[in-house]
């Protein structure tokens, strides 16, 4: 299928209505169903079992909990460094820089505004002007929970409706304002480097986005919700403790205000990323 066809197919297909119904395959207790889903997956990803915290396949419930699976314990240590912030996700680094005049770089010739990103909260996303971005993908194979880069207290959860299209690299280079169009949810935290965001987004067939302090937000439900806000005050998270998780693959997205981080030179496009590995040094 050349690229041209394969975006035409995503604005012509029932996204929800298909992410919908491969949740609930991906929720199946059926044994038939799930095992034969799981066993399929791992061989046409090549999934490393072996760093699992539970290697049978067929121990899982669902594909979901096989999907979401723990690691084993010091299979992902985190980074000593008091001042670091580190790499969130197992995947790899899409795209990662500065926030310039409000917008954030997608792709070659595409970029998307921080405002849109965060719901439209011009106030919010003032706070992270001309401050730092780091988008990270997870690829099918990888593991799929969400870690704190740095340690802070939730301030803000923001559930964002939108679109799920795909977010691999064809659909970065050719849908506009992808990140800032799917469906996701932003979590605003305050740490002693000022705001930081840790956006979960959404994409066809995910079938879901969890948080550890609300369980699944997402998928949204049918109709056309309107952005949320939900304020907290009593949950602070360390560095490197879980966040979040996708039931299916996505993309996170961090922001730091100006001046507040300084990246890994390691870490560029492309690059891979390893759940605790230091991604950046505050300033």
């Amino acid at each position: 299928m050349n690229d041209k066809l394969f975006i035409k197919l995503q604005h012509w297909v029932p996204q929800h209505a298909l992410s919908r119904f491969v949740g609930n395959i991906a929720n199946s207790r059926n044994p038939f169903i799930k095992n034969s889903f799981i066993k399929w997956f791992i061989k046409r990803y090549n999934v490393d079992m072996s760093i699992a915290k539970e290697e049978n396949p067929t121990a899982y419930a669902s594909f979901n909990d096989f999907f979401t699976r723990e690691l084993k314990p010091g299979v992902r240590p985190m980074c000593g460094e008091p001042t670091a912030i580190v790499c969130p996700a197992d995947g790899a680094i899409s795209q990662l820089g500065k926030i310039v005049n409000g917008r954030i770089f997608q792709a070659k010739g595409q970029d998307f505004s921080a405002v849109e990103l965060l719901g439209g909260d011009d106030t919010l996303a003032q706070e992270f002007a001309e401050g730092d971005f780091a988008t990270i993908y997870l690829s099918p194979k990888d593991y799929h929970r969400v870690h704190m880069p740095y340690g802070g207290k939730l301030r803000t959860m923001v559930s964002i409706p939108g679109e799920l299209f795909s977010v691999n690299t064809v659909t970065a280079e050719n849908v506009p304002r992808l990140f800032s169009r799917n469906e996701r949810v932003a979590a605003i935290f305050d740490t002693d480097i000022g705001p930081m965001a840790v956006v979960l987004v959404g994409a066809m067939i995910v079938a879901g986005i969890e948080t550890v302090w609300d369980g699944q937000i997402a998928p949204m439900g049918s109709g056309e919700p309107e952005t949320s806000y939900y304020p907290y005050q009593n949950i602070t998270l360390e560095r490197g403790a879980e966040m979040g998780r996708f039931k299916l693959g996505s993309t996170a997205i961090i922001l730091f205000a100006k001046d507040r981080v300084i990246w890994e030179t390691q870490f560029t496009s492309g690059a891979t990323t390893r759940l605790g590995v230091k991604l950046a040094q505050k300033k």
